[in-house]
C-alpha cells in the first residue's frame, strides 16, 4: 500500500468504526427500551443518522445487531474492573467496598444494561449463546475478586471458604434490583428509588451487607 493510499483509506476506516460504533450505541437503547421483537431497523437508522443498508452491512440482520448490542452491553459493564483503582495498598475490605460501590453506580447509571439483560432472560438466553467470548469477558469480574478473597483471606479479615462467583452474584443481584425494580418497589412503599439521598442510603447499605457476607468470624 502506497503512503497515498493510506493517507485516503485511514480517513474512511475512522469514520466506519464511529458509524458503527453510533449505530451500536442507538440499537443498544432501542433493544433495551422495546427488546428484540419491538425494535425496528427503521427507528434506529433515523436516531443513528446512518441508512439501513448500512446497518445490514455491518451486522448482517436485525439480529445480528442485537447479538452485538448484548455484547457491547457486556463490555461497557466490566470496564468498572479497569476504571476503579483497586490496587494492592488498599486493605482486601476496602478495595472490596469500592469495587460493590461501584457496580452499584454503574447498574444505576445504565438502566440500559439491567434491560439487556432481563431481556436476554426473557428470551432464556438464546442469543447470548451466539456470542461465547462473553465467558472470557466475564472472566474478568471473577478474577478480580478471586484476588481480593485471597488478600483478604491472608490478611484475616475474610472467612476462609469464600467463594468468588457467588461473592459476584450477589453483588450483582443487590445492584441489579434497584434498578429492575425501581418502579414497582417505588410505588408501592412510596419511596422514590431513584432520588439521590436513597440511592446514596441503599448504595451503603449494599456495601455494609457484602462486607458482613465475606467478614471473618
Amino acid at each position: 500500500m502506497t503512503k497515498a493510499s493510506r493517507s485516503k483509506t485511514a480517513p474512511a476506516a475512522a469514520e466506519e468504526d464511529g458509524t458503527r460504533a453510533t449505530i451500536l450505541s442507538v440499537a443498544l437503547q432501542e433493544f433495551s427500551r422495546v427488546g428484540l421483537s419491538g425494535a425496528r431497523i427503521d427507528a434506529i437508522a433515523a436516531e443513528s443518522g446512518a441508512n439501513k443498508g448500512m446497518i445490514y452491512y455491518y451486522f448482517g440482520s436485525k439480529e445480528g445487531l442485537y447479538v452485538a448490542a448484548l455484547e457491547e452491553s457486556y463490555r461497557r459493564f466490566r470496564q468498572i474492573e479497569d476504571q476503579v483503582q483497586l490496587d494492592d495498598s488498599l486493605p482486601a475490605a476496602a478495595a472490596l467496598g469500592r469495587l460493590v460501590g461501584a457496580s452499584f453506580d454503574f447498574h444505576a447509571a445504565h438502566p440500559e444494561f439491567v434491560r439487556m439483560v432481563m431481556g436476554e432472560n426473557i428470551n432464556q438466553g438464546e442469543y447470548i449463546r451466539k456470542i461465547p467470548e462473553l465467558r472470557a469477558i466475564n472472566r474478568s469480574a471473577i478474577a478480580v475478586l478471586e484476588h481480593l478473597c485471597r488478600r483478604g483471606i491472608d490478611e484475616g479479615a475474610f472467612r476462609a471458604n469464600v467463594d468468588p462467583v457467588d461473592l459476584h452474584m450477589t453483588i450483582s443481584a443487590l445492584s441489579f434490583y434497584n434498578v429492575s425494580n425501581r418502579h414497582t418497589f417505588s410505588f408501592i412503599f412510596d419511596q422514590d428509588l431513584g432520588a439521590a439521598d436513597a440511592h446514596a442510603a441503599r448504595r451503603a447499605s449494599v456495601i455494609d451487607t457484602i462486607l458482613r457476607s465475606v467478614r471473618a468470624p
